[in-house]
């Protein structure tokens, strides 16, 4: 008897779209729900996100980090989101996890976003932002590009403009690279963005 597949989860939050969004960021799909400390995108304590732009927006790892509570601030996130015009949403509409975890390599994602048609809905977006490898691997493919190098920008043709694919390291703890060295990746590209 072959085993049953996993249960298809679908994605809890819809898009977080501030008025005339500029950047769309993407992730893959959220964590379990035992794993948040707030009901929004990049919600695990262990995962950087939050501490990146901690640093790279206000010099402080820890800036919407609430320690007593032990839980990110979400209210001070969008504000900051929100003033900056930067989008939050993922690649994966709907996902199997092949693990009993979020890891990129045991998703299997099962309906993908469509980015184009966000991105004719918002005709603002003038680039996408991927934090990982999957993610960017589904953006590539339907923006029919080449998987671009960490940090480096491709550009296509997309809801008729030209649309900058940006590939960024994993905020995961898992990747191998130091807070430091991913704020000053994510430094550089949030400057060629204009968005500092």
């Amino acid at each position: 008897m072959k085993p049953s597949l996993p249960a298809i989860e679908r994605h809890p939050w819809p898009p977080f779209i501030p008025r005339d969004p500029r950047l769309l960021m993407l992730g893959t799909f959220p964590p379990k729900p035992e794993r948040w400390s707030m009901p929004f995108y990049y919600p695990n304590r262990i995962n950087d996100f939050w501490r990146i732009c901690g640093i790279v927006f206000y010099g402080n790892r820890d800036y919407f980090w609430n320690e007593t509570e032990r839980r990110f601030r979400q209210g001070d996130i969008e504000r900051m989101l929100t003033e900056r015009h930067i989008a939050l949403w993922d690649t994966g509409m709907a996902v199997r996890r092949l693990r009993d975890n979020a890891s990129d390599k045991f998703l299997e994602i099962v309906e993908e976003i469509e980015l184009e048609r966000l991105l004719m809905s918002h005709s603002t977006i003038g680039a996408v932002v991927t934090t990982g490898e999957k993610a960017t691997a589904v953006v590539a493919g339907q923006m029919g590009v080449e998987v671009p190098a960490i940090g480096q920008p491709v550009c296509a043709e997309m809801a008729g403009r030209s649309v900058a694919l940006w590939r960024m390291p994993s905020s995961s703890r898992a990747y191998p690279l130091s807070l430091d060295k991913k704020a000053d990746a994510y430094r550089v590209m949030f400057d060629a963005l204009h968005i500092l």
